[in-house]
Parts: C-alpha cells; structure tokens; sequence
C-alpha cells in the first residue's frame, strides 16, 4: 500500500514538512510496513519557499534587503533541489507583516526590495524564477522593483519618480536601457491565485487598499495612479497588462512582473504540483492525505487541499484532508475531490494549546484516520 502525504503548512504551528512528518508517524503505528512518500506543498502564499526548497531537496539563502517602508530586512529565498529554479516570497522583502498597523501608506510603501531580492537570485545563475506575491504590504505595482532591477520611471523633467505607489503621480516615461542584463536570461512564473485586474472596482487598489491602510481618498488616488502606470506601460513598453486577469495581485505586482520581467501569471498550486512532480511522485497511491490549518469554502477555490486533489494521478484514489479546524461552510470541499475532512483537534481547546501541541494533535489525528481505513477495509457492502 502507497499512502501520499500531501499537506500545506499549518500557518503559525506547523511547516508543511512537520505536518507531512507527523501525519506519518501517526499513520505508520497502524500500517507499519507501508511504502510512504511525503510531499510538502504549497499554493504559493506564505510558506512556499520552505516548502518547494524541503520537497526538492534544495536549500535556504538570504539577502539583506530594503523592506516596504525603507528599514532593512533580511529576506529568505530558496533554490530548488535542481539548482537552476530559484522560488521568492515579495512578502518575505515587501510584505504587510514587516509594517506594524499604525505604520501602514500605501502612499509610500515600495517593492524595491522585492527587485532587490531578485538581483540576488540572480547572482545564483538560476535559468527560472518561481515567484509567489501574496501579502504585499504595497500599491506600487511593481515600480520599485523595477527601481531596483536598474529601470528608470521618471516625470517631466526627466527626475526620478518618488517610491510608492503615491510616486506613481508623477510618472511621464519608462527607461529600461539601464534594466540588469541578466533578467533576459531568466523564465519567471509568477504564482498569483487572486484574478484582479490592475485598476477599478476590482482592481489592486480598491480591493486589498484598505487591508494596507488606505483611506477612502487614498484608494481614489491609488487607483488613479496604477491606471497611468498602465498607460505608459503599454505606450513606452508595448504591453498591455490593464485588463489581464492577476495583474492586480499584490497591489498591482503582477502587472509589473509581466511589464519588467515578461512573467506568466498562472496559479499558485499548480506551479508547486508540477514543481515537485506531484504527479510522477503521486502515481500508484492507495490513499492521499492532505491538508492546511483551515477547510473551508475558500479551499475549493485554489488552495493546496483541492489542487492536490485535482492531480490526474490521484483519480480514483480516495482523499481525505487533515486540518486544524473544518468551518461550517467546508461542504463546497466534497464537490472539489476531497472524500473527507478531520479536525485534528481531539475537542475544544484554546488556540495557544492547539498551536503548542500541534505535531502532537496531528500524529493522534492521522492515527485515528489510519484506524479509520482498517476498519473501513473490513466492512462488507452487500
């Protein structure tokens, strides 16, 4: 029997590779002689770094870079298990938790550490760039990034423009003569689950503004802004990104991605199932176990449960998803591939107990699930 164990991470208790290493050990005190193969996984929001680089076999690197509103950082980025695919988080160098509440100005906040931390994957001749952008604590739609990378956004006189997103007011031309060299010789796949475009009603601004500390007046302006950046964009480059489905994701970073880095936008499960070869590494399973801090109705829309379940390996292969908790309105799950869905919680405890004793819940949980199976393997339907 071949069980693949598939989760996500467990965000604030468990990494993806301790939630997969618990699962198993809870599974293997019941089928001890089992053949089991443990994927970390991922849909590209935070913890998709650790997990490509544990799946993979790669390794952890860093770069000190300049964080969201001008205070250095360090940033994490990892190099995959084939040492020619480097994978980024911008919110590991431009995301919302470096910026305490009261700091938040999406006025101010800049990407340019994010096009920081890509110069330093560069330097590790990489050939692709895996980049996941959820958690932005930025408006500038990928204007500093740009900065960073050696391209020059200026206004009338010629000046560069000011970081920001509220900089992006002033914006008259786009240079790229002076854009690093190395970014032609690089494929970049952008992991972008949210299908915003750029600018309006559903744009970067007026959706995911306010979570950044934008006012009501800020998010007119911000809005505004993206949408001449788009402009001379398409003018000065030749691109269009205004209306591309994603091009809103991380305060417009998707659109800057594609303008500066000709990146794709595509989903981020998918590109961490095929970045792991889930569906080479899943075939033969009897049983997949899945799973993430939370099954709810947003599972069935892109995350890893679901994207795990959706792998033509696994069709016909029953799929049941551990999790911290499962909300009221997890029903929307079973339609999407998943056969079951386990709190691992024994009963009602307290989040900092849940979080404390997770492996430990998570082990117990699988155990049971496993006691489940063999019970299941002997009841006769006739």
């Amino acid at each position: 029997m071949k069980i693949v164990i598939a989760p996500d991470s467990f965000k604030g208790s468990l990494t993806a590779k301790q939630a997969a290493d618990a699962i198993a050990t809870g599974f293997q005190r019941i089928y001890p002689d089992a053949v089991y193969e443990l994927i970390p996984m991922a849909d590209g929001g935070e913890g998709s770094v650790q997990s490509l680089v544990d799946a993979t076999g790669g390794r952890l690197a860093s770069a000190g870079v300049t964080g969201p509103m001008g205070a250095p950082t360090d940033a994490v980025f990892g190099i995959l298990g084939d040492g020619k695919t480097a994978v980024i988080e911008m919110a590991a160098a431009s995301g919302l938790t470096l910026v305490p509440p009261d700091e938040r100005d999406p006025m101010r906040a800049t990407t340019y550490g994010t096009g920081e931390l890509i110069a330093r994957v560069l330097d590790e001749q990489v050939t692709r760039l895996i980049a996941c952008i959820g958690g932005s604590a930025t408006n500038d739609g990928g204007a500093g990034m740009a900065q960073a990378l050696g391209v020059r956004l200026t206004d009338v006189d010629g000046a560069d423009i000011a970081c920001g997103g509220g900089g992006l007011a002033a914006l008259h031309r786009i240079d790229v003569a002076g854009a690093d060299p190395r970014l032609a010789r690089i494929d970049t796949i952008v992991a972008c689950d949210v299908a915003n475009p750029l600018t309006g009603p559903d744009g970067a601004s007026a959706v995911y503004g306010p979570q950044k500390g934008a006012t009501p007046d800020m998010i007119a302006a911000l809005d505004r802004n993206l949408g001449r950046f788009g402009e001379v964009i398409s003018r000065d480059l030749g691109i269009d990104v205004s209306d591309v489905p994603g091009a809103g994701a991380a305060g417009g970073l998707g659109a800057g991605m594609m303008a500066f880095l000709g990146a794709e936008l595509e989903s981020g499960v998918s590109i961490i199932l095929d970045a792991v070869d889930f569906d080479a590494r899943a075939r033969g399973a009897s049983l997949c176990i899945t799973g993430e801090g939370e099954i709810s109705r947003q599972t069935a829309f892109g995350k890893t449960p679901v994207g795990v379940a959706s792998s033509p390996s696994l069709r016909d292969v029953p799929v049941v998803a551990l999790c911290g908790a499962v909300a009221d309105d997890a029903d929307a799950v079973y339609a999407a591939g998943i056969d079951a869905a386990m709190p691992i919680v024994p009963g009602p405890v307290g989040l900092e107990t849940a979080v404390a004793d997770a492996m430990a819940m998570t082990e117990a949980a699988a155990e049971r699930l496993a006691r489940l199976v063999r019970a299941g393997s002997r009841v006769s339907v006739s």
